[in-house]
């Protein structure tokens, strides 16, 4: 009914020109909208400046994700007006800075920039720190190797360097310097930690790394790959402008191969350090073999050997008696051409690990909960040193620990010095005279030959802890 009502109050004319000036007034509309919106369809970048859709190419495609979605650069525009450093110099393992909001990272300068719209004193001394982003403050010997980073305050309207890639999620920097190569160090001072500070992102991080090694991202990728999904960046030759949400620069690390807790928001720990290598290598044993009277069970004992320091000389006849009172023994030995994954399996198939005092005992953390640690203790190596390297994080791991002291006759010193030197009666002043010193006598030029029928009852308690696993 309607068609002719129309047909008869408008001529053809007249209609051909009300289609024209609808389509006018529907353009005037579209044009409105696109003004009214284009922040929205165009959102502001980090420094007030329209954001460079070219440099957006150079950023992972999750960043480029994130640089769409507009209620998250929202966000970060309101937080970025209080962006602040938090940094902490006074924890005796490491120096670090938390940053959030608007963090600018220029690696050929190694500085980290953070941008603030507060008025402050540009000049004053707390507006600049120096950070060594390598977790073992105090140590000449390893910081010498360790580049600085500034962490600088600045205010919006100073000199600075604008963005070259904007990244949506946070970063962790960190130093591959120090004593990275030495298996303990690599876990204590690096893998640790960066578990401990990174889990919190459930792997939306980007690591920087600063004295970059490529041997060593080759030799722990496999980890490193789970702990973040993107590619990590050797952030010394950047010529670009780096951009995060927020940037931790440094390790925040407070104890000797192991992690406290309390530090962390989502309390994380080495249970779950050691849940994650499991789930990382796929170590199948999650528990250690239970011995029971009523079933013959061969619990697996794996010797960790040393082929140039601290050597077991006696190897074979520990093998021997191992053996006689009921072992399967596996003899190993870890160097930097070891496969990491190969030889995690072959030390998470084992309930027992022993050896003598160095980095080849490290390899505890592939253990299956409830299995046991013997620690030989050269003679001289302080039992404060042997319990806070293995014996402490042997607890924090769910792994049982025994240690076994060396004594005068069973190390080579005794061979090299008299019985009334002071190697032998006063090793704390050696210590005293400086870990070179220290480390030159009793780890390097001495070796073990123990005394077969004292250490039997070490093995023997070593079943017993198992049977009450």
């Amino acid at each position: 009914m309607y068609n002719p009502i129309l047909a008869k109050s408008f001529s053809h004319y007249e209609r051909k020109t009300f289609g024209w000036c609808a389509f006018v007034v529907m353009l005037i509309v579209v044009f409105s909208s696109c003004m009214v919106f284009k922040n929205h369809l165009y959102p502001q970048s980090v420094n007030g400046d329209a954001m460079n859709l070219q440099l957006s190419i150079k950023a992972s495609a999750e960043d480029m994700f994130v640089i769409k979605d507009t209620t998250f650069l929202n966000k970060l525009e309101t937080e970025k007006k209080d962006a602040e450093p938090m940094c902490n110099v006074l924890e005796p393992l490491s120096d670090y800075c938390e940053t959030k909001g608007d963090i600018r990272v220029q690696g050929n300068s190694s500085t980290i920039f953070v941008v603030s719209s507060h008025d402050f004193n540009v000049s004053a001394e707390n507006n600049s720190w120096i950070i060594q982003p390598y977790p073992r403050k105090g140590n000449a010997g390893a910081m010498s190797s360790v580049k600085s980073w500034t962490v600088k305050l600045v205010q919006n309207g100073e000199k600075i360097p604008k963005c070259s890639v904007y990244h949506g999620y946070p970063a962790v920097l960190f130093s591959l310097g120090g004593y990275s190569g030495n298996h303990f160090h690599d876990f204590s001072d690096l893998l640790v930690p960066i578990f401990s500070n990174s889990r919190y992102f459930n792997s939306e991080v980007h690591f920087l790394a600063t004295d970059y090694k490529s041997w060593w991202i080759g030799k722990y990728r496999t980890l490193l790959n789970n702990m973040s999904k993107n590619k990590i960046l050797d952030i010394d030759n950047e010529n670009e402008v780096q951009c995060f949400p927020s940037v931790t620069t440094g390790l925040k690390s407070h104890k000797e191969f192991g992690i406290d807790s309390s530090k962390f928001p989502n309390r994380v720990s080495m249970r779950d350090f050691r849940q994650f290598l499991r789930s990382s290598l796929s170590l199948n044993r999650v528990e250690s073999i239970k011995i029971n009277d009523d079933i013959v069970t061969r619990p697996r004992l794996l010797i960790m050997s040393r082929k140039k320091s601290r050597i077991l000389l006696n190897e074979d006849d520990v093998r021997q008696m191992a053996e006689d009172i009921g072992y399967e023994v596996v003899l190993a030995e870890a160097n930097l051409s070891t496969n990491l994954t190969k030889f995690a399996q072959i030390v998470n198939s084992c309930d027992v690990i022993m050896g003598v005092h160095g980095a080849g005992l490290t390899n505890m953390v592939f253990l299956p909960n409830n299995a046991v640690l013997i620690q030989l203790v050269p003679l001289g190596t302080m039992d404060y040193l042997a319990k806070r390297d293995f014996g402490d994080p042997a607890g924090e791991m769910n792994i049982k620990y025994l240690d076994y002291k060396i004594g005068v006759n069973e190390s080579s010193l005794v061979e090299q010095y008299p019985l009334n030197h002071k190697v032998f009666k006063d090793p704390s002043s050696f210590f005293r005279k400086g870990w070179g010193v220290f480390r030159a006598i009793y780890l390097d030029k001495q070796n073990v030959k123990v005394d077969l029928y004292k250490f039997r009852s070490t093995l023997l308690e070593a079943k017993r802890l198992l049977a009450t696993s």
